[in-house]
């Protein structure tokens, strides 16, 4: 890929994408549908509050290198994505690289649960796997990594992921929330293993009542 993309190109560009897979019935999109997808305040970071000429100095910017297409026909001009096409992508790598775009670093676990409504991973294995390929890809020109995985912060088990199809990559972004967020999942960690402890007891329970009938 040439250029990096702009903070709105990338928003619009995850818009459509997810927006593909999970409201198939609008879409493609007209322009005030894109404008509430990529204003939205949830699933998305960081929020943002994308004006309409933005958008549309964007999307001419997005179909110049091809990424977006106008789609013709009908009162009102629709828009629609060409990434899958554009970055030779399988469905499942598009859904997690379009996750990236709009939601920022993501651990494979993040990634696995937030791309549900898009596309169901079996494992967090196969997440991985197809992370792993598009971060070894080649360009004849050089490199094209399209993600590239990041160092484990302190207190963290996992490494997170980040796309490398803008700038920022979305580590300054998320450098406020990563205490909180750390902590978040620390808790979350404690509580699935309080309930696993349960489980395994409520378990144990119910094998001894068996065995003893």
């Amino acid at each position: 890929m040439g250029s990096k993309l702009s903070a709105t190109e990338l928003r619009i560009l995850g818009t459509l994408s997810e927006k593909e897979r999970t409201v198939p019935d609008t879409y493609p999109l007209s322009l005030n549908a894109l404008l509430a997808g990529c204003n939205q305040k949830t699933s998305r970071n960081p929020v943002m509050e994308v004006s309409e000429s933005d958008a549309l100095r964007a999307i001419e910017s997005l179909k110049e290198s091809g990424f977006v297409s106008e789609v013709s026909g009908g009162r009102v001009v629709r828009y629609a994505h060409r990434l899958d096409k554009a970055l030779a992508l399988s469905r499942p790598a598009a859904a997690l690289l379009t996750v990236l775009i709009l939601r920022g670093l993501q651990t494979a676990g993040e990634l696995r649960l937030n791309c549900e409504r898009m596309h169901g991973f079996a494992d967090i294995s196969s997440v991985e796997a197809y992370l792993e390929e598009m971060a070894a890809r080649q360009d004849e020109g050089g490199p094209a990594a399209l993600v590239r995985e990041l160092p484990r912060l302190p207190g963290t088990r996992e490494n997170r992921w980040a796309h490398t199809l803008g700038e920022p990559d979305g580590e300054g972004e998320n450098a406020a929330a990563q205490p909180e967020a750390a902590g978040e999942r620390s808790d979350l960690s404690a509580r699935v293993a309080a309930l696993e402890g349960e489980v395994k007891a409520l378990r144990d329970m119910l094998e001894r009542l068996l065995a003893k009938d």
